[in-house]
């Protein structure tokens, strides 16, 4: 195990990834087994904290785990670079989708918090209109 010199609590420090986290992307195949000492601890090398924390930034960014896996190569093969664009253009689209549907979101919550008077009743305007 030349090289395995992180335990799961190193690798976490290093990565910012919770121990609990670094299991799961064990148990779904995102990160590999890593080899275990006798006693049955988990070893980690620099390859794998790098391939964590390419996981951990493509989730900051919103990808999917499956589009990570993609991105990976786990599936079948390594991505060309048109794919890798693919998935980003697909990933883009799909955000600006979620920002104009916030902002139509915002737009209603702003009337709608405008137009309460702010009473001390239990009569809300706000409250009438989720109702509604």
């Amino acid at each position: 195990m030349d090289g395995y010199e992180l335990t799961i609590g190193k690798l976490s420090d290093q990565t910012g990834v919770k121990i609990e986290t670094i299991r799961y992307y064990e148990k779904i195949g995102l990160m590999p087994a890593p080899p275990r000492t006798e006693s049955g601890r988990r070893m980690y090398n620099g390859a794998l904290a790098d391939r964590l924390r390419f996981i951990r930034r493509g989730r900051e960014l919103g990808f999917s785990l499956d589009d990570i896996r993609t991105l990976l190569g786990l599936e079948d093969r390594k991505p060309t670079c048109a794919e890798v664009f693919d998935i980003t253009s697909a990933h883009v689209d799909l955000i600006r989708t979620k920002i104009s549907d916030l902002k139509k979101l915002e737009k209603t919550l702003s009337t709608v918090a405008n137009g309460c008077k702010r009473y001390k009743t239990p009569d809300c305007a706000i409250i009438e209109t989720l109702f509604s």
